[in-house]
């Protein structure tokens, strides 16, 4: 198996296409072709991971957070992250990023947190917007279940938890060749009446160039009539952070030391106490100030994340618990996640987790 197709599979359960605008995933550094001796499961890459990789003989690291972020203009050694990749590169081992690809997966990283808390009713905190298109093509209905195949085959009609979703009516179509066509059916300059289906499928925007290339691979006609349309639809599969409940309301002190317990923390930050009982919480690994906002509009009595600053704990206005547990913390459990994703991928195929402690955050208590 070569690096290609190792991220080529791994890309159909964590589609790149997911990921936020401003981010960097994907493959940062190594030769598509060259083939894979095992792969290595980090939360970072640096330079000690890379050394881990060496003396286990595995030469794709598969990380969460991109080492590769933005700014780099060389490759010298000055620094932490140009040492880490000329080490990789130096010793032919290919790294792999998927950070919020991961992120925003329905199972990714804030699954991951709801599920150690015990959450029930999970929804997404912040669903993905304006990322949903519907295709309509015109097609003779003898070809219909053939374009269909291409379309689903493509990852259009994906609606949740549902696959091959589709909508058709049938009709009478008319075209007249004319000058310069090669027309499937139908004699020059002679109106033709065709019986048809008009296709309707949902495919998320990544997805356009795949869906429309099947389509048009797999449409007998010369000029295929079909539209794409923007929908609004927010995407409720797709999204940031998540909220569910617990499975008992506690009391804040309890809820703390419920949440320390579980993420194994010495120290938590939190805004001040409302005096009101925790029942419904929300989440978001890494840094979620962003999304203080909406769990306050889904009436969370409390908010997970990282890297909260100061002024960021007055956005409670005395309705919900704020709470810091650190952006390494909060992220702790991606590492099995993604080992255990690319387990059931790959089952045959060696594949470890890091040891390296990459948290750079330690405590003097």
């Amino acid at each position: 198996m070569t690096v290609n197709e190792a991220i080529t599979e791994l890309g159909k359960r964590l589609p790149l296409g997911r990921a936020e605008d401003f981010d960097n995933t994907g493959l940062l550094c190594g030769k598509p072709s060259r083939e894979v001796s095992g792969i290595l499961v980090s939360h970072d890459t640096l330079e000690s991971v890379v050394d881990e990789a060496i003396t286990s003989g595995l030469n794709l690291i598969v990380s969460f957070h991109p080492i590769l972020f933005s700014g780099v203009k060389s490759l010298t050694g000055k620094n932490y992250v140009e040492r880490s990749l000329l080490k990789a590169i130096e010793n032919k081992i290919a790294i792999y990023a998927v950070h919020t690809s991961f992120d925003n997966d329905y199972f990714g990283v804030n699954y991951g947190i709801c599920e150690a808390l015990k959450l029930k009713n999970q929804q997404i905190l912040l669903p993905k917007k304006n990322s949903l298109k519907r295709l309509d093509v015109y097609v003779p209905r003898d070809f219909a279940e053939k374009v269909k195949e291409a379309l689903f085959a493509a990852g259009a009609g994906n609606i949740g938890f549902y696959d091959e979703c589709s909508f058709a009516v049938s009709g009478n179509g008319t075209f007249r060749p004319v000058e310069g066509s090669n027309p499937f059916s139908g004699k020059l300059g002679v109106r033709e009446n065709a019986a048809e289906e008009i296709i309707s499928v949902i495919f998320e925007d990544f997805r356009q160039h795949s869906v429309v290339g099947n389509m048009k691979a797999a449409h007998p006609y010369e000029e295929v009539a079909y539209q794409i349309l923007d929908l609004e639809n927010e995407n409720q599969y797709t999204g940031l952070g998540r909220f569910g409940n617990l499975p008992e309301e506690m009391e804040e002190e309890v809820f703390l030391r419920y949440v320390q317990k579980i993420f194994d923390l010495k120290v938590i930050r939190h805004s001040e106490f409302n005096s009101k009982k925790i029942s419904k919480v929300g989440v978001l690994g890494g840094s979620g100030v962003g999304a203080i906002d909406a769990a306050l509009a889904q009436n969370c009595d409390a908010y997970l994340t990282g890297d909260i600053k100061y002024h960021d704990f007055f956005k409670n206005a005395g309705k919900m618990l704020i709470c810091d547990i650190g952006h390494y913390e909060s992220e702790q459990f991606v590492v099995q996640q993604l080992f255990d994703i690319l387990s059931e991928i790959f089952p045959k195929f060696a594949i470890s987790k890091s040891v390296v402690k990459t948290n750079p955050v330690n405590y003097f208590l």
